[in-house]
Parts: structure tokens; sequence; C-alpha cells
């Protein structure tokens, strides 16, 4: 990796002597600054270190940077010194992420999945954030890697750098970015507020001007607009205030022939995105108590009623601008068709919710190109571009509608007047403008994106450089940046070397399988950003697939296991029940030879405004087709490649070492912990009995009850309450699948009438407790699913309730309370290493935001879930931390971990001492994973794919 040392950087200061002392003096005073202020901690550089990577030198100094972007920048060029004698001025992009909308948290997943994307040495990131009330703060590009913003929130007075105003921050962003990448969902990010912001500041950005967004965000009038234009547009009803005309929408009810009693209608904000505050109404009263319902909750506080679509298919499409300077040329991307599963919900309506948007459950399936006749895939594409052209959108943007296959009344009046909608096929309505598309790392634009050949760097860069392009500041630069990126390439194709082959597993048959996807998918990307790697997805299956049993959404499981390697769109998947359909699909002749020909058809027109641009290198993923193999010829084609195999198969033989030792067998290097400590760790009794006799040390396990899933269902509620609180002398239980994990099962019982719910869900097979099922508030709890065979009873450890307040109460600053009467704190606690010689990671605190245990959507949604790395010292102390830490590093070694793994424990807040709860071999690898806070805590940093690397380097050096 190039590199500046002192030397280099004399070199560097030399190149521009009539201003050397001027850049001497603002690189000093900064690097100084970043070495001893607490305000950006990850970044331990100075003049003294021996070398710094030269594509991290602008990112590590993004205050520095506009100042010395002034005294370097020499007739429009930077000349920064490179490997192999490249030289460039690399582009500065700033990602702007937060807002003050609920989706902030989905808001800082899309700005971590973009840096991901696009960091190199041709293109550096400096990262920003804005607050819930508008503050706007420089931060470490480590604070993106966090789940949610009430990570750092409390934290931001003492973390980051803050302006004193959103003026002195685009003044800021005027002198230190080329241009502005916003990814702010919502409220001021989609409504034009930042766009305005930049505008008036003269700072180039990505997307759409101001003006243009706020009448595109702004469903009414997006509609109104739309039936203006001559689309095809839902009959909808506006609400502003609480004070709102019955008899008008009484009236409305009528027009549109609904019942005022029953009429089923969508009640939604007309300015709030991820499907937050949107629900389904039923009458007039209905649809006024769920608008007044998201008015009083500060959602929005203008409502749109809307007729429901009954058999409608909803889908998405994303639009890119392949233009050249200010002329559009958008092209549409294949949609995808969003298909709701609802079989066993009957009382879920279908929506496509906020949940069903982000967390990985089988409620949703996306299929891309959608299963729709091909006049009406090109019509939607057609009406997509139409749309974006005529509300004057700019580089990208998703466009939302229905499909509706059968004529409906409702539009009759309408659709003879209608431009566009009305096809031979059915009805096209377009509903929903998203002005900044979500872009986590399986969002709709890659999934899309890949099946016409664009990686995700290559289409956020493509993005990014379209955007340049329509700003005459930036158009005399193009040239520099794109000769920059074919000279850095050509220089890496100079120094190829053999690549080494990594196969990533997941998936499997567990209900720890959709993490496992997630897991695998956020690997398998990291690595891929090695040039020495050759890396291939992998998804282990039943041979049969998920095929449905008679009781809800579980599944047989089959007596045999295959493995499907996969090609780039196919990864890109929502369900590993998804991914096993969309390879059938690939390997079925019509479906393939269809989705081909409609790819190679987006692929010409995107080609023929592409091809005009010299930035531009060609698409550069090849859609191939699935392989699909025996688990023993997966192994032994592992072998014959001489592949390293990363483990990111959650629970099954995933963990419990049977994947191990069919490794060891075949001599296949894996990582991870090997078979005993897999074997040992899988079954949390087992790993209780391992650690017994450890109380000397401080090392304690919590008390344990094994039931069989048939006696609980077959004995009686009382006897086994009283027998389980009796031996295990706790009125409060906690129950737990016994060889599952990722909170799957996991419930708080506090009484009999508890347990008999619970039991019952088992009996019954639900897919998932709803909500406030139990005794106490609580979220959602997803079941195991196949449902486990045993079950584990412990007393539940009460924890004080961590609080992390917006604000203070003089108004200045947040902060956390903690009451701490119980001396005990839930932490989890990466280790990594060789074996006998394991590091502890930095622990982290985890904040249960609902109920008493972590949900699903809090360990591995991003977007929820709080977690305190390293854990403040005002409730552990630092020497409490440290005994902590050496006594987990005992727990692994006695344990015989390597690799790297994830301990899960309650601590002792005053002395360190440690309850384990319990070890998972394969710990989650997700984006918002709390593993990689705690590598981010080290120091220096370990960023996500550095950490990767570690961890499959480990396997290599494994102990024998």
């Amino acid at each position: 990796m190039a590199s500046l040392s002192n030397s280099s950087l004399l070199r560097f200061v030399s190149r521009n002597e009539r201003r050397g002392d001027r850049f001497k003096e603002v690189l000093t005073a900064n690097l100084g600054c970043f070495a001893s202020s607490p305000s950006l901690p990850g970044f331990r550089f100075s003049l003294e270190a021996n070398r710094c990577p030269a594509r991290e030198f602008w990112a590590r100094v993004p205050r520095a940077s506009a100042e010395a972007a002034a005294v370097v920048e020499d007739k429009g060029e930077w000349w920064l010194e490179e490997k192999n004698g490249v030289k460039g001025r690399p582009l500065r992009v700033g990602i702007v992420c937060g807002g003050p909308s609920a989706e902030r948290g989905i808001s800082l997943n899309s700005a971590r999945s973009v840096l991901d994307h696009i960091q190199g040495e041709d293109l550096n990131v400096t990262c920003y954030y804005i607050d819930f009330d508008f503050n706007a703060y420089a931060v470490s590009s480590a604070q993106l890697y966090s789940n949610t913003p009430a990570d750092f929130d409390f934290k931001l007075e003492s973390l980051a750098h803050a302006f004193s105003s959103l003026t002195e921050f685009a003044e800021h962003l005027s002198i230190s970015v080329d241009i502005v990448f916003p990814v702010i969902h919502g409220r001021f990010g989609e409504d034009g507020g930042i766009q305005e912001l930049l505008e008036k500041a003269n700072v180039p950005f990505v997307g759409t001007p101001s003006a243009e967004c706020r009448q595109a965000f702004d469903k009414y009038n997006a509609s109104v607009e739309l039936k203006k234009k001559g689309f095809v547009t839902v009959p909808s009803f506006l609400i502003q205030g609480i004070h709102a005309d019955k008899s008008e929408l009484a009236k409305w009810f009528d027009r549109h022939l609904l019942d005022r009693d029953s009429g089923k209608v969508v009640v939604k904000p007309t300015r709030a995105g991820s499907s937050i505050g949107v629900s389904v109404a039923y009458g007039v009263d209905d649809s006024l108590l769920k608008a007044i319902d998201i008015i009083s909750e500060g959602i929005d506080d203008k409502v749109l009623i809307e007729v429901f679509l009954e058999g409608g298919c909803e889908f998405t499409a994303i639009v890119i601008d392949v233009g050249t300077d200010s002329q559009c040329d958008p092209v549409s991307l294949l949609p995808t068709e969003v298909e709701l599963c609802n079989k066993n919900d009957v009382n879920e309506d279908t929506l496509f919710s906020y949940r069903r948007k982000y967390l990985p459950t089988q409620q949703v399936a996306y299929h891309t190109p959608p299963r729709f006749p091909i006049d009406i895939i090109e019509h939607i594409r057609q009406g997509a571009a139409l749309l974006f052209k005529s509300f004057k959108l700019r580089d990208y943007a998703r466009i939302d509608g229905w499909f509706l296959p059968s004529p409906v009344k409702l539009f009759s009046s309408s659709v003879n007047n209608c431009e566009f909608g009305n096809t031979k096929s059915g009805t096209i309505i377009f509903s929903d403008i998203n002005l900044i598309s979500g872009m986590e790392q399986t969002s709709f634009m890659f999934q899309q994106a890949s099946k016409v050949g664009f990686s995700h760097s290559n289409i956020l860069r493509t993005i990014i450089h379209r955007a340049c392009l329509r700003f005459p500041s930036l158009r005399t630069h193009g040239k520099a940046w794109s000769m920059l990126y074919q000279r850095l390439k050509s220089a890496k194709h100079m120094d190829d070397v053999p690549k080494r082959k990594v196969f990533v597993i997941f998936g499997g048959e567990t209900s720890e399988r959709q993490v496992s996807l997630m897991s695998g998918t956020n690997v398998w990307l990291n690595l891929q950003a090695f040039d020495d790697l050759d890396v291939l997805p992998c998804m282990l299956a039943p041979a049969d697939g998920y095929a449905s049993a008679n009781h809800g959404d579980i599944y047989q499981v089959s007596s045999s296991n295959v493995v499907w390697t996969l090609p780039y769109s196919l990864v890109l998947r929502h369900t590993t029940e998804e991914v096993f359909a969309a390879c059938l699909e690939a390997i079925e002749p019509n479906r393939a030879m269809l989705t081909s020909q409609l790819s190679k058809h987006v692929m010409a027109e995107l080609l023929e405004g592409l091809s005009k641009q010299d930035w531009f290198t060609g698409f550069d993923i090849i859609e191939e087709t699935p392989l699909k193999l025996t688990l023993e010829q997966w192994i032994m084609h592992a072998k014959e490649a001489q592949a390293t195999i990363f483990i990111a198969l959650h629970g099954g033989i995933g963990e419990d070492g049977t994947l191990q030792s069919l490794l060891e067998t075949a001599g296949v290097p894996y990582t991870g912990p090997g078979l005993m400590a897999s074997n040992t760790c899988m079954d949390k009794v087992s790993t209780s009995l391992a650690l017994a006799q450890m109380q000397n040390l401080g090392i304690f396990t919590i008390p344990k009850e094994l039931k069989r899933t048939d006696e609980l269902i077959n004995s009686s509620i009382p006897i086994n309450w009283h027998d389980l609180t009796t031996k295990l002398q706790s009125e409060t239980l906690c129950v737990k699948p016994a060889r599952d994990g990722c909170s799957t099962g996991v419930a708080r019982l506090r009484c009999k009438e508890d347990l008999e719910v619970y039991v019952s869900a088992l009996e019954s097979c639900l897919p998932r407790l709803t909500a406030n099922s139990l005794s106490k508030a609580h979220g959602v709890i997803e079941m195991p699913n196949p449902t486990s065979k045993f079950f584990i009873f412990e007393p539940f450890v009460e924890t004080d309730e961590i609080v992390i307040s917006h604000k203070s109460a003089g108004g200045n600053t947040r902060h956390l309370t903690w009451k701490g009467q119980n001396e005990w704190v839930e932490v989890t606690v990466g280790v990594m290493g060789r074996k006998g010689d394991m590091h502890s990671l930095s622990p982290s605190i985890t904040v249960k935001e609902t109920g008493d245990i972590l949900s699903l959507e809090e360990k591995f949604q991003g977007g929820t879930g709080i977690n305190l790395t390293p854990p403040p010292t005002t409730i552990i102390s630092n020497e409490a931390l440290q005994k902590c830490k050496q006594r987990i590093e005992i727990v692994a070694n006695t344990l015989g971990l390597e690799g790297f793994s994830r301990i899960d424990a309650f601590v002792n807040a005053y002395n360190g001492e440690v309850l384990v709860i319990e070890v998972n071999t394969v710990p989650g690898m997700t984006p918002s994973t709390v593993l990689i806070h705690q590598a981010l805590a080290e120091n220096p940093p370990i960023y996500p794919r550095q950490f990767f690397r570690k961890v499959l380097d480990l396997a290599l050096q494994r102990s024998k």
C-alpha cells in the first residue's frame, strides 16, 4: 500500500516551496491536534509517525484539508506521491448523514455502505453528521460503523468537531470538499433542506436540487403533479393539522365507493420515508384517528389517506442519469417486485413496513426482474425515466409504484385521459419518489445495479462522476481524476500477484440463517477489496430447498445439504429462501434467458450514455450461473483450489464442530475455533460445565435447567413453573433455545401465564411472538425456526436500566444515567488471537431499548439497538474494565478458542467479576455488528476490512 513517510512529507512540502512554510504550519498544527485531541480518537497520526497510508492521509485531516488544499493546490492540481510513481489529485467527497427524522439510523447504515465502497487512493472521503436538532459535526469514519446514532449521540461534544451553525458547516464544506454526497433520508435530506443549504454556499452535491426535491418529496404535491403530467394516480385525501373535516372525508369515502365504517385505506405522512408512520385503516373514524396519531407523534403535520390497492403488486425502480453536463438522460435499471408474504400473519396488513424493509424475515421477498409481463416491465422502466425527467430529478433516484393486473373501476373515469399507466396487461401507478434511496449493502440500488453489470463501487462512483459533470467548477478536474484512477488501476495490474482463494460460507437451516446471510455478505464484500484475494460467496442449503411444512413458517430439515456457489447479484438478497429461489431461477432456461435479455437491453441503454464519459471504465460484474455441489464435493473443490474457508455459518454444523471436523479431515484451513471448542461452546450447558470451577478467579456461570420441547408441551404448566422457579431459586426466568443464538426465542418469563403463552407458541409453531404478548411490555420475539428440541431456563439477572437522554436539564449536552443499584451490567466482548493467546477487545455494554431481552433487531438490524463501546467510566471504572478483560481472556483460553469469537456475559461494574452467559464461536459479522465497534476502539483502530483480513490470516496460522 502506498505510504507517506517523514521524508515523503518533506518532499511533498518542498514541491510547494513558495507556500511551504504556510503548509508546514497548517499540517503540523492539524496533525498535532489529531494526535493529542480526543475529538477524533480514531486518528493516531503525527509527523513523528513512521508511515501512514497515503489514501488515508487526507481523510485523517478533514478540518485541515480545506486550508491545506489552498496551500498545496497550484493551478488546479494536487500532487501526492504514490506507489509506482502514480501522481494525481484525489477527489474529495464529503458524506453527510444523520438528520432530524426517525430514519437517521438507516441514514447511518447507508453512509457506512457508501464509505465502504468509494474510498480509495483516487477518492478521499470525509464524514459529517447532523443530529436531531440540526447540529452539524465532523465525525471520524469509525463513527459510521456504529449500529445507531444513539451509540454516539450523547458523546458528540467530546467525540467530534462541532460547527457553531449550519452556515459555518456549509462554509467549511465549500473549501474542504469538492462535492458532497448527502445520505440523509427523510426530512432535511429529501425535502430540499440540505440541498438549499449547499446551494447557498455554492457547494456541489450529488442528487436533485432543492426546489425539485420539495416538489417530489411531498407525496401529496407529487401526486397532484403526476396527475397534471398525465400519470395514473391513487385517489387521496389530504389532512392538515389535527382539526380535520370529518364530513369532507366521509364524502371522499362515498365518492370512491368506500364504506364509511369499514372502507380500507392507507394512512401515511406526506413527508416521511422508510414506511415510518404508515398504517392501514378501516372507515372514516379509524382513518382520522390514525392520521391524528401521526400528527401528534410529530412525524408530520400533513397526512395522506389513500385508497388501498387490493390485488396490486408493489415494485420499485432505480433510475440513473447517464447524461453529459447539464443534459439529463435517465435510464431505469431492472425494477424489483416486492412480494409481501402474509400467509400466516392473518392479523398483519399487507404493507411494506419499516420492519419488513430492514429486518431479514420471511415476511417479504424480492424479485429482480419482476414476475410481470415483459411489456409491463418495459412500461415501468419508461414511466420511471419519464417521471425522472419530468420532475427534473438529477443523478439518481428510486421510484416506487404498483402494478394492478386487473382493470380497476376506481380509475375508469381518469384512465382514458392519462398518457401513462394504462396498458393492455393492467394499470401501472407510480406512488412515491425517493430522492435519496437507501444504500445498505443489499438495498434495491445494489440489487438492481448488479443485474446490469455494476458492482457496489462502480455504481456509486458512476453516480458521483455524473454529478461532477453538472458543476462547471468540477469539470476542469474531471480528466485529472480519471487519469489518476486509470494510472492506479494500471499500477495495480502491473503488481498482480497470485490470488489466494477464499470461500465464504453462510446460510444453513437453523433459525439463524438470515443473520448468517447478512454476515456472509458483509465478509464477502469487505474481503473483495483486497487485490490478492479471490473471494467466492457460497450458501449452504437443504438439498431440496426450504420446503414449507404444515405449521407457520417452520421448514422441514433435509437429511442432506448442498452448497451453492453464487454469482455477485444472487448474494444481494433478503433471505436464504430468496437466494435459493434465485439460484433455481438462474438455472431455469426460460427465466434465465429472459433475465439475460432484459439485462443486456438495459446495459445497452446505459452504455449509450456512459460510453461518452472518459471516466467510465466499463461494467465490472459478469452474470454467471450458480453451481450446485454436495457438501463433500464443495470441500474437495476447496481443497483443490487451495482455498481458505471463512465460516459465517451461524448455528448448526457451522458452530457445533461438524463442518470443522470435515474441513480438518480434508486438510482445508478455516476461520474460527476448532472442533472441540466449537462443540463445547455450541451447547450452553457444556460451556457452563467447562467453566464451573473458576469461581476463585472471579468467573461464574448461570445455573441452568434443560427441558425437552415435547416435555414442555405435554406436561402441566403450573407444575413446570413451580419446578423451575424452585430449582433455579428465582421468581423470574429467562428461556432460550439450547443450541440457537441471535436472540431467537429468548424471552423473560415473569409468571406461569408467560410460560403458557411461550409453550403455546412452540406447540403452534408460531414464527414470532407479537409485541406485548407476555405480562410485561416487550418487542417482537422471533421464535426459533425450525423449533428447537431443547430449551434452557435460567434465573433472570436483573440489571439497572441505562437511559440515554437527548438533552440534559440545561439543554446543552446529552448524557446517560445509570442508577448502579444492581452491580451487574450486561456486556458482549470480542476475542481474537491464536489458541492459548487470545486477546480481549473492549467490551460493549448492550442497552435494551424495549423489554428485558435484546431483540433480533437490536442485535442485527442497522439503525436500532445501542452499544456503548468502550463502556463509559461512569458505569464501569477502568480498573474493573481491565479485570473484566483479563477474565474474558482466561475464559477464551480455557475453552480453547482461536481466531475470533464473542463472549456474552454480565460484568460486576465494581470489581470486574464475570458471569458468563454464552460463547459464540461464529459471532455475528453484519455491517452493524458490535465486533466492528470493538475493533475500531483498538489502538490503532482496526477497520472492518482489516478486521476480516486479520481473521482470515489467523486461519492460516492456527495452532495444531
